[in-house]
């Protein structure tokens, strides 16, 4: 399925305006239904693109997509992020689309921008009744790409003084799905007036952020 999905995903590269750009892939933020706030940092994967581009000598669209979770076009995409603060809802249909997404070869980054947490894992068990959110030890090759983070993901914003943690879904041996908590990797994506952070914590979000996208694409 794996194999199918990188097949699907090269022809339709090939084949699109975007082929013709310059550029190698896109990456997509995802849209949900639900009522939370999809949209949320405007900034921070242009952001997180600009950097991997200057730093990683990667070749990605300068701005992302938005894709539907039900969406054929989901399968265009070998990155999607998902982030917001409230409610998500996935339909069954959706569930099945993204599930099928994933086990494909596809990959979900899940950014938790304060208060999507308590949806979220319930919406992620219609995609994967039969597995759980696990959290990655700090030995897990996505902290130790081209930037090690021995203690695991980097704080950006504190709200209510819990650790950042990873949590990822694994399916057959691989993970599909990474869930950054108590984080705001994607705040730390923004530009730099929005939150006003230190451009030492800055860095280290982008840092992480490039880990993620680097591994996302890399692993078997």
């Amino acid at each position: 399925m794996k194999s199918f999905l990188l097949l699907f995903f090269i022809l339709a590269t090939a084949l699109s305006p975007a082929f013709a750009q310059n550029y190698g892939f896109k990456i997509a933020k995802l849209k949900y239904n639900g009522g939370g706030d999809w949209y949320a940092n405007k900034t921070s994967l242009p952001n997180l693109i600009r950097y991997c581009n200057q730093n990683l000598n990667m070749n990605i669209a300068a701005q992302e997509d938005v894709v539907e979770v039900g969406s054929p076009e989901l399968f265009s995409y070998p990155f999607v992020h998902m982030t917001g603060h409230g409610n998500v809802v996935f339909s069954e249909a959706e569930a099945r689309n993204l599930r099928n997404y994933l086990i494909g070869g596809g990959f979900l980054h899940i950014d938790d921008n304060y208060g999507l947490d308590k949806y979220i894992r319930k919406e992620m068990k219609k995609v994967f009744p039969e597995l759980e959110l696990v959290e990655l030890p700090f030995e897990h090759p996505i902290y130790k790409q081209k930037y090690n983070f021995p203690r695991g993901l980097p704080k950006v914003h504190e709200h209510d003084n819990k650790p950042p943690q990873g949590f990822g879904i694994i399916y057959e041996g691989r993970l599909v799905c990474f869930y950054t908590y108590e984080t705001d990797l994607g705040n730390g994506w923004e530009d730099q007036e929005v939150h006003n952070d230190p451009e030492p914590i800055r860095q280290q979000a982008l840092r992480m952020g490039a880990n993620i996208l680097t591994f996302a694409l890399t692993q078997e």
